[in-house]
């Protein structure tokens, strides 16, 4: 077992591991996962409230409005979309309008999360575009993967009806990319389908083989010509009009950052750290580093030193509350645990300011 060395992922884990104990219901099974790429509600509402202290206290209004309805325990438990009775059932097991909560028969009260709203976080993709479809493994079981999206047509302003949904893809016990827990995944590549345009919802449905508990998965997506982007989480996020896509302009800043891996001595794992330095006249406050991963990698636990906003394979780390300020030619360092080969070459990074 390796040793991990920061003592700030440590605390970081700990206080993870305590706001579960105190959050998780005991008597439910630990077999849990939600779409992790694209984002499911319940993970970039996690992502998009959860602060430094451990609390949820979302940015975005539609999360926020879901907190408000229901409470943040659903968030602390974003993984656990299920329903220990599925058994593959959809039309006539879940009814229309509850498909993104399982229905009522869960753990946790997610119907908040069936909610008709425009201003749900969104990832930006590409009609006809190759993906890689990452899905949390909390924890690991054999089954499969069924993917749907909404038809051409459908109502966004209605709720979600199974007659909406249509299958474009599935997949069968695909690789994960590291153990059960923290943010590891399954992932597989996926073609979406072509003559897309516009908001829609991609609808993941993973049906366990070795018993009949099932899990849903509801990832709000514009078809604009994106690849990957997410937008409405964090603070300063922003749902753009579906119809009259964002241009997405890099923001502007007089900072750089380098790439490197500190520890590679652990077997699909290794260790990195990005050192981010002023390159202006003028004090930066706070920077934003990003990304692309393409060997699947992705992050064992949170970094540190850093707050993750964007997962991979295009990642954002924005600056903690302590290191954002940085007076010229000033540097500051953030680390992470790495899940994956080490990327050769490194990944190009980028580095801005406000």
């Amino acid at each position: 077992m390796k040793v991990f060395k920061s003592a700030a992922i440590t605390a970081v884990m700990v206080l993870l591991t305590t706001v579960l104990a105190v959050v998780t219901v005991p008597t439910q099974a630990q077999a849990h996962g939600v779409s992790m790429f694209p984002g499911a509600r319940t993970f970039l509402c996690w992502q998009d409230g959860l602060r430094e202290n451990g609390q949820i206290i979302p940015y975005n209004p539609a999360c926020g409005a879901a907190v408000a309805q229901s409470g943040a325990t659903p968030l602390y438990n974003w993984f656990a979309v299920l329903r220990s009775d599925g058994a593959g059932r959809t039309t006539g097991f879940i009814p229309d309008g509850q498909i993104c909560s399982g229905g009522t028969g869960g753990p946790y009260d997610f119907s908040a999360y069936n909610a008709v709203r425009s201003d749900w976080p969104l990832t930006h993709l590409t009609s006809g575009a190759n993906i890689q479809m990452r899905h949390s493994n909390w924890a690991a079981h054999p089954g499969s993967f069924k993917y749907y999206v909404t038809k051409n047509g459908w109502n966004p302003n209605g709720p979600l009806k199974w007659s909406d949904l249509e299958l474009f893809g599935s997949v069968t016990d695909p690789p994960a990319s590291g153990g059960a827990g923290g943010l590891n995944y399954y992932y597989w590549n996926a073609q979406l389908p072509s003559g897309k345009s516009g908001r829609h919802i991609i609808f993941t449905h993973w049906i366990r083989s070795d018993s009949a508990e099932n899990f849903y998965s509801c990832s709000d997506v514009t078809f604009d010509g994106g690849n990957g982007q997410v937008t409405g989480v964090g603070p300063g996020g922003s749902t753009p009009d579906p119809t009259n896509p964002p241009t997405n302009p890099p923001p502007t800043g007089a900072c750089t950052a380098t790439w490197k891996a500190t520890d590679t001595g652990w077997a699909g794992h290794f260790q990195g750290e990005v050192t981010v330095r002023n390159t202006g006249s003028s004090t930066m406050n706070g920077w934003t580093v990003k990304w692309t991963y393409g060997g699947g990698q992705g992050f064992d636990g949170s970094p540190w030193n850093g707050v993750l906003s964007g997962q991979p394979p295009n990642v954002t780390v924005k600056n903690a509350s302590h290191n954002g300020q940085l007076s010229p030619n000033g540097t500051t360092s953030f680390g992470f645990n790495a899940t994956g080969s080490i990327p050769s070459p490194a990944p190009t990074l980028t580095c801005t300011s406000p």
